[in-house]
């Protein structure tokens, strides 16, 4: 299939027009002053056979060179002489051949591994980003690219990441020898002792501020048939010895109620290990919750929630996220610059890459370059070409012109002065 070329640029056309045609204009003007030369000196002896013979070879020099660059675009005179008008006849061929020596003289591991070191990436962007401004760049375009990715990701790609990614994922994995094992670790290296206080801190502040709640949950529970001033008594009894309770056991480490809990996440957490009837409770348990219609709500909400925190910290310049980009760019410049062991290794982590970019997608690479020959239009693509390149092939006219007059000149000499 052929189709048109991509639309260039008219007012640089036009240029290389104008050139084209003045280069034109001064081949085809030497060959009018040889072929005048040629009639004015026709039957001229002495100096003037000399001039004559110069003037009939300029004229076969410019005839010829003007035969052969017009071959490469049309049929000379509009005759279809064999192997002319080549470029619209044989653009595919040209195409492949172009697309085998880019393949065979460029895409070669040793060149570009080549290439690549010599470069000296990791030493040019360190001396890059080392200017304030450059480092400030990256970070601000960064945090652009950033901010409108995040703005991409909709709501229900993320419903979508938890239903049909996440949840099989869980489903899936035994839940009880994960809980069990984090358990463990947590009681080993008594990380469950701030959890314990936060609970206790904030259980004895609530029961102090709302003892009237307290009484209304339990005269609920009081006999109906004791005496008020009883339970009320009672109540503010075990409302009292549950402060006491716990303000005893947050003050004291070694409480034997908190030795107690000890004991029974430890065992909770050996049941989650080895327990099967412990572990098909903690599956059945994980699979209510992940049916639960709250877990992508919260997912959901959660994600929002983030999104939004990170948008608004990576569109203020002064915002913490930015600041330690920025920290963090400015650090990696300093040790791009002191660190000629990292500098090279990461020129060499280039250098294989793109190694492995050309051997995988090479063909690929220099295929572009045949089917895009392929889709022009042959016609089209040589007035293209010769546009580009037509101004420099009149100098080949030009120079077979002077040079085809030297070398008759040349043979006129060589022939006089053999008789």
């Amino acid at each position: 299939m052929s189709g048109p070329l991509i639309p260039s640029d008219p007012t640089a056309d036009a240029v290389r027009r104008s050139a084209l045609r003045r280069m034109r204009t001064v081949a085809v003007s030497l060959l009018l002053l040889a072929a005048a030369v040629y009639v004015l000196t026709l039957g001229g002896e002495g100096a003037w056979g000399f001039v004559n013979a110069g003037a009939e070879a300029s004229m076969v020099g410019a005839i010829a060179d003007w035969f052969a660059v017009t071959a490469l675009f049309k049929h000379p005179l509009g005759l279809p002489i064999p192997h002319t008008a080549l470029v619209p006849k044989r653009k595919d061929d040209l195409g492949k051949g172009l697309e085998q020596f880019v393949g065979e003289n460029f895409l070669q591991e040793d060149i570009i591994r080549e290439r690549v070191l010599g470069v000296q990436i990791a030493a040019r962007v360190g001396a890059w980003l080392a200017v304030p401004a450059n480092a400030e760049r990256v970070v601000t375009e960064g945090a652009e690219l950033a901010a409108l990715a995040l703005g991409k990701v909709r709501d229900d790609h993320i419903e979508a990441l938890v239903t049909e990614a996440l949840v099989p994922r869980f489903r899936e994995e035994p839940i009880a020898p994960l809980l069990g094992g984090l358990l463990s670790e947590a009681i080993r290296d008594d990380l469950h002792h701030g959890l314990v206080d936060l609970m206790l801190e904030e259980m004895h502040a609530w029961l102090l501020a709302n003892p009237e709640t307290v009484h209304e949950v339990l005269g609920e529970r009081a006999p109906w048939w004791a005496p008020d001033s009883v339970n009320s008594y009672v109540i503010n009894r075990l409302h009292l010895e549950m402060v006491r309770w716990l303000a005893e056991i947050r003050g004291n480490p070694d409480h034997r109620a908190r030795r107690a809990l000890d004991s029974m996440l430890g065992q909770l957490a050996d049941d989650l290990l080895a327990n099967p009837d412990t572990q098909a409770r903690a599956e059945r348990l994980k699979d209510r919750i992940l049916d639960h219609p709250a877990v992508i709500a919260s997912a959901v909400s959660l994600w929002k929630a983030l999104r939004k925190a990170l948008l608004s910290s990576l569109g203020d310049p002064a915002g913490a996220v930015r600041r330690r980009l920025l920290v963090e760019v400015e650090a990696a410049s300093a040790r791009l610059r002191s660190d000629a062991a990292l500098r090279e290794r990461l020129d060499k982590l280039a250098a294989d890459a793109a190694v492995f970019t050309v051997e995988r997608y090479g063909a690929e690479l220099t295929a572009v370059i045949t089917h895009t020959i392929e889709r022009w239009d042959g016609k089209e693509a040589a007035r293209r070409i010769e546009l580009h390149v037509g101004r420099d092939l009149q100098f080949i006219r030009i120079n077979g012109t002077i040079v085809g007059g030297l070398v008759g000149v040349l043979i006129h000499t060589v022939s006089v002065a053999i008789g």
